[in-house]
């Protein structure tokens, strides 16, 4: 188990991590968790006076993040169409995904050398250029630009955070701030979309996009103290630093930028995508197999399965889910606003799915709850589609994605904490920016094969360019279209539950 112990007097006042032994008392409690008595980490939970200014200002900063990420995505239908940039409308999506898949690599390398404040703050600082780019472009080529520094800037915050919780916080309580990550998507979830709506038509897009970076400021400075007292600067502070890995950097850069040329390849189903195809997957596949840990795509036990089973889950959920709403509206006669309101029920039931893993009582289950949520994940995704059926009432959507929405807040969470506890100390930064890039890249690969196979059998207009097409022209998609995404993605997630098994590394007898 890691604690944190203050530095000697002759120090910064940083915190520093070591290994202590495993001695909890009978409250579960670890003795000498930080060295601050009986109102340290390990006694007062995440709210204790310890604690409390931290939790406070990072779980503050992840609920924005939630908002905008919820919000924009209203929004950009609005700027794309105000900006002439329709047919470029999936490049603002996939450039923030790019940039953020080398941003976490580069956080890891620079948390790790330096700690995680720096990451923090620039990511931060990032994010919030990125929106104001984006709020004041007079072009879409200026707004997707915008949409790639704001990428860059959530991958180095994401990232820092994980690393942030890995030092600051003790064993037992990662489960408990990882639900309070997971429990601030509820809110966006359901009044980001309303709120961003109404701002949009009112006031105009781009309040949506320059109003958020002021209030980041806040959570930021209450969390910044506690961050350099508990958690800033190396691991050892004694030990040299250890140099920049480039060769990181650079499969970084490739890996980022043979993501964004595979989904452009998979969005242009014509002989000559080949050529983009071959030359996104000759950069992506090696920068891949470098970036992540060996053993990761055959699911060798511990830490590799952690890493696979992140990528599996998110990607093979995420791909289904983006198909729903679209499937509602052209299938069902839904307007958009009732289609997305039929998932909303999902932030909870996710949430609540984070808190069951964070109870101490079920930490010796862990693995058979991780199985558990992928099956709920896969029965969700393979139900989705019986809406198809005129005599299946589309409430039955909004049921099964709750069941696995709670399937998903189970293993998301439970992956978070496992890759903590598998870490050590110094690889925390380059084993959460592994896990980050699973689950990013799982999301890209997934979301590309299934755009494909939508086009490939009709999906007609509303798969071109990732364009908002109007509701008669995506009338046209066939109802098998919609199958062929749902039912692969559901048999993905089966697999995930079989990689669920090989989570812990093999005692030896």
């Amino acid at each position: 188990m890691t604690a944190l112990e203050p530095r000697d007097a002759a120090g910064t006042g940083d915190a520093a991590v070591k290994e202590v032994p495993d001695g909890l008392d009978g409250t579960g409690t670890a003795a000498g968790t930080d060295g601050a008595g009986t109102d340290g980490a390990g006694t007062g939970g995440v709210l204790g006076s310890s604690l409390r200014a931290l939790s406070v200002g990072i779980v503050s900063v992840v609920l924005l993040i939630a908002f905008e990420a919820t919000a924009v995505g209203t929004a950009m239908p609005v700027a794309a169409r105000e900006l002439d940039g329709v047919p470029l409308y999936a490049f603002a999506f996939s450039a923030y995904f790019t940039t953020s898949l080398f941003g976490m690599v580069l956080s890891g390398q620079w948390a790790d050398r330096r700690g995680p404040l720096g990451p923090l703050t620039a990511g931060i600082a990032a994010f919030g250029v990125g929106l104001l780019l984006s709020g004041t472009a007079a072009t879409m080529w200026y707004f997707i630009a915008g949409r790639a520094v704001q990428g860059l800037g959530g991958g180095l915050v994401i990232v820092a955070l994980y690393v942030v919780v890995g030092r600051a916080y003790p064993e037992h309580l990662r489960p408990t701030i990882m639900a309070a990550f997971a429990a601030s998507w509820v809110i966006p979830s359901v009044v980001g979309p309303l709120a961003a709506g109404t701002v949009t038509e009112h006031l105009g897009w781009r309040w949506v996009f320059v109003g958020i970076p002021v209030l980041v400021v806040v959570p930021l400075a209450l969390a910044a103290p506690a961050i350099r007292r508990r958690a800033s600067g190396p691991v050892d502070p004694e030990a040299p630093v250890p140099a920049l890995d480039r060769r990181r950097i650079r499969l970084a850069f490739g890996i980022s930028l043979g993501a964004g040329v595979l989904q452009y390849a998979a969005q242009d189903l014509r002989w000559l995508s080949l050529a983009p195809a071959v030359a996104g997957a000759a950069l992506l596949v090696p920068a891949a197999l470098g970036l992540l840990p060996r053993g990761t795509f055959r699911s060798a036990r511990g830490l590799p399965s952690v890493v696979l089973l992140r990528g599996v889950a998110a990607g093979s959920f995420i791909a289904a889910e983006s198909f729903v709403p679209l499937m509602l509206v052209t299938q069902r006669g839904l307007s958009p606003t009732l289609a997305g309101l039929s998932l909303a029920v999902g932030g909870a039931t996710w949430a609540l799915g984070s808190f069951v893993q964070s109870r101490p009582r079920l930490e010796p289950y862990r693995e058979r709850l991780t199985v558990a949520g992928m099956v709920l994940v896969a029965a969700a995704i393979a139900a989705a589609p019986s809406v198809l059926i005129p005599s299946v009432p589309v409430w039955v959507v909004g049921v099964a994605w709750g069941w696995g929405c709670f399937g998903m807040g189970l293993v998301i969470s439970s992956t978070s904490v496992l890759l903590l506890k598998l870490s050590a100390p110094a690889e925390a930064g380059t084993n959460s920016a592994a896990l980050q890039i699973s689950d990013g890249l799982s999301n890209v690969l997934l979301l590309a094969a299934g755009g494909a196979a939508f086009a490939a059998l009709g999906g007609g207009a509303a798969g071109g360019h990732g364009a908002v097409a109007e509701a008669g022209a995506a009338s046209v998609a066939h109802p098998a279209a919609f199958a062929a995404v749902f039912l692969p993605m559901a048999a993905v997630a089966l697999l995930g539950a079989w990689v669920a098994t090989r989570l812990h590394e093999r005692r030896p007898a």
